[in-house]
């Protein structure tokens, strides 16, 4: 038996409630006492940076690029310390202050295999309790990764009078892992971001607060938090694993309070309601992260390198160009078997991967419909909702997948889950997506009409999608739908595939391609582009209805329109077999080079560079790799023929670029200062492609 079996086994007696109060004492302090002993016996070679231990009432917790250095404190946990394992251990440090009492501080340690979106992974669950209330924080480990994620549980209850759970937070857990000191020196200057989503209504998607700390703690919204030490230039940040500030649960107001010596994140999306004394109910996590280089760059790349350990992005299975007919607003009054034949060979004429048959493939009616009387309210009164509706679909989706494997697209599926009690019928939902799968193969599923609106729903939700990949090992991709209501978002239920980001439509005058780009522009410095469903629409339809609009659809080329999406997943929302024949020799060309590099550009980080967009800016796309990337640069509305553009590289650097796609040709240059190279298009509302080497 290794070391490691052997603790886990010690500590699964501890669990099991033995009337051997002495015993169980007894145990764990040996433990403690020879904590260093099981720290990495018996991983897997690929775990093997990763450590966990306990020594001298000292939990340490280690990757290979950082560590964490915490009081053990019978199990609440105190951070002492953190920084990179290169520094020889010489991080950030706090003097130990006092913290509430607490009980039957546990400690479990365990190898989490590979799924298919997962690589291992140390898990780390410690827990306590303090009064009825039991606490449990469980630690993600990944090997080499600057970040370390730790997820919060609470199971009991609170004591008498304590009417609110994040006041509780504060007064008793704040001073653990949910807690950051700051040290070397008072001067620290910190950004927050706040996102958002429900883009039916926002269109804006990035909001930046800069802000100095100070004696007294300031308040800060936002999922995230990027701290700069203006004397050494430590960077570090911190995420708050949680839905958009403006839709968190029981949200306090703020996310997180700064001052010159720590910050605290605050609101964990719990009520005193939501707790029960047999099952543990996850909070809100935070993950905190550290940068070897002393620049954004450097604590940005740290972010985006901790995001790609929450799904594995494979290109067989993840990279699309997706086409969904819903965008010419025909709603489901065309959907069936004929016409989803007629859009597969449209859509492989255009150069698809992916054709999904969105509301109206089902049996139950919608209220999104085109007909009258739909409805999502008790589903599952009708047992045959999400049964293919026969009148349709007289074959079921046999011919239609059939058709689709020959032309080399995948089909995929909208789906409403049922929201009726706190969605309740979850497992019936996940059973209608894994019928899907396993009798067409059918694996990509719009996840629409969510809404989230207490713990119990976000619970049963979550238990749908577990349901889902646990019985499809891992193979199902979600595209989750963000445009309404309380929903997952950015940070937050986002392990399950991608985004669909926005319902833009030239009916009502919402699209205009700069605004697309810009939002996929903001978020991209802080959300992998690559994650996000990205809409290019038919430009011909209700042209007239935009007047003389320099921005509107009409005024740019199709493949300009398709190069917006380029750095996301590009999404196209219309209905390929209305395209006019002049479409097509315009960008098919573009999208079958597209795709031949779609899944090497995506393996980069990919940051904005230029200025924001703005329909009439010179902006763009860097997707950064060791010594090689892509530029994907746009001149829009201007009268610029040429235009230098900060870059993420470094000064005085010699560049090749070589021309993919787009207007331009190749050159080579060297970086100016901040990285700043001249790009040339020729003409307004160009775009080009390139990939650089050095």
């Amino acid at each position: 038996m290794s070391g490691l079996s052997r603790h886990c086994n010690l500590l699964d007696f501890l669990n099991r409630g033995s009337d051997d109060t002495l015993m169980k004492h007894y145990l764990f302090l040996l433990i403690a006492a020879f904590g260093v002993g099981f720290s990495n016996v018996g991983l897997s070679k690929d775990l093997s940076s990763c450590r966990a231990y306990l020594h001298n009432d000292t939990l340490t917790l280690e990757n290979g690029k950082m560590f964490q250095h915490f009081r053990w404190n019978n199990g609440n946990i105190v951070r002492l310390a953190y920084g990179l394992q290169s520094s020889a251990h010489s991080g950030l440090r706090s003097p130990v202050s006092g913290s509430p009492s607490s009980q039957n501080g546990q400690l479990l340690i365990s190898e989490q295999k590979a799924t298919p979106v997962t690589e291992p992974y140390l898990k780390v669950a410690v827990s306590c309790s303090v009064g009825k209330l039991n606490v449990q924080r469980v630690f993600r480990i990944f090997p080499q990764c600057p970040a370390m994620a730790c997820d919060l549980y609470f199971k009991g209850s609170v004591e008498d009078g304590s009417s609110d759970l994040s006041k509780l937070q504060e007064e008793l857990i704040t001073r653990g892992n949910e807690r950051v000191p700051l040290q070397g020196g008072v001067q620290w200057k910190a950004r927050s971001v706040e996102f958002y989503d429900a883009t039916d209504r926002n269109n804006t998607l990035v909001q930046t607060y800069d802000r100095l700390a100070f004696i007294q703690d300031c308040q800060l919204r936002g999922n995230l938090l990027l701290l700069e030490n203006c004397l050494t230039g430590q960077r570090l940040f911190i995420l708050k694993e949680a839905p958009t500030s403006s839709v968190q649960l029981y949200y306090p107001g703020y996310d997180f309070t700064l001052r010159r010596d720590e910050v605290k994140m605050i609101g964990n999306g719990m009520a005193p309601a939501d707790l029960n004394d047999s099952t543990w109910v996850r909070a809100y996590g935070t993950v905190i992260g550290l940068s070897e280089s002393r620049d954004e760059l450097g604590i940005l790349t740290s972010l985006k390198e901790y995001q790609r350990t929450i799904r594995i992005h494979q290109s067989g299975r993840d990279e699309m160009v997706m086409m969904n007919t819903w965008g010419d607003r025909s709603q489901d009054s065309h959907i069936g078997e004929k016409f989803a034949l007629s859009e597969l060979e449209a859509g492989a004429k255009l150069g698809i991967t992916h054709f999904q048959l969105d509301d109206g493939w089902q049996y139950g009616r919608s209220p999104a419909s085109a007909q009258k009387g739909g409805s999502f309210d008790k589903i599952w009164k009708d047992d045959k909702y999400w049964k293919v509706n026969p009148e349709r679909f007289p074959n079921g989706f046999g011919p239609v997948v059939k058709k689709g494997k020959e032309l080399g697209i995948e089909i995929c599926l909208w789906f409403n889950p049922s929201y009726d009690n706190h969605y309740e019928s979850w497992a019936k939902d996940a059973d209608v997506l894994i019928g899907f799968y396993k009798e067409y193969g059918i694996r990509t599923f719009k996840i629409d009409g969510v809404n989230i609106p207490d713990k119990k729903s976000e619970i049963n939700f979550r238990k749908f999608l577990d349901k889902v990949n646990q019985e499809t090992n891992h193979n199902i991709v979600v595209n989750f739908d963000v445009t309404n209501q309380k929903r997952g978002g950015y940070h937050y239920l986002n392990e399950n595939g991608n985004l669909f980001l926005e319902n833009r439509y030239t009916d009502w005058q919402n699209y205009f391609p700069y605004t697309t780009l810009r939002n996929l522009w903001m978020l991209s410095k802080y959300v992998p582009a690559q994650n996000l469903q990205i809409e290019f629409l038919n430009k011909w339809r209700n042209a007239d209805k935009y007047g003389n609009d320099p921005f509107a659809p009409i005024n740019y080329s199709v493949d300009y329109l398709f190069a917006i999406t380029m750095a996301g997943q590009p999404l196209a929302w219309f209905e390929a077999s209305h395209l006019p024949d002049k479409a097509f020799p315009e960008v098919v060309p573009v999208i079958k080079k597209y795709r031949e590099i779609q899944a090497d550009f995506h393996k980069g980080n990919i940051f904005p560079i230029g200025d924001e967009p703005s329909g009439m800016s010179w902006t763009g796309f860097q997707s950064i790799r060791e010594g090689e990337g892509y530029f994907l640069v746009f001149r829009e509305n201007n009268n610029n023929p040429a235009a230098k553009l900060k870059t993420w590289l470094p000064s005085g650097k010699m560049v090749k670029c070589t021309h993919l796609i787009g207007k331009g040709k190749d050159f080579s240059a060297k970086t100016g200062e901040n990285g700043a190279i001249t790009f040339a298009l020729p003409e307004k509302n160009s775009y080009a492609l390139y990939h650089y080497s050095f």
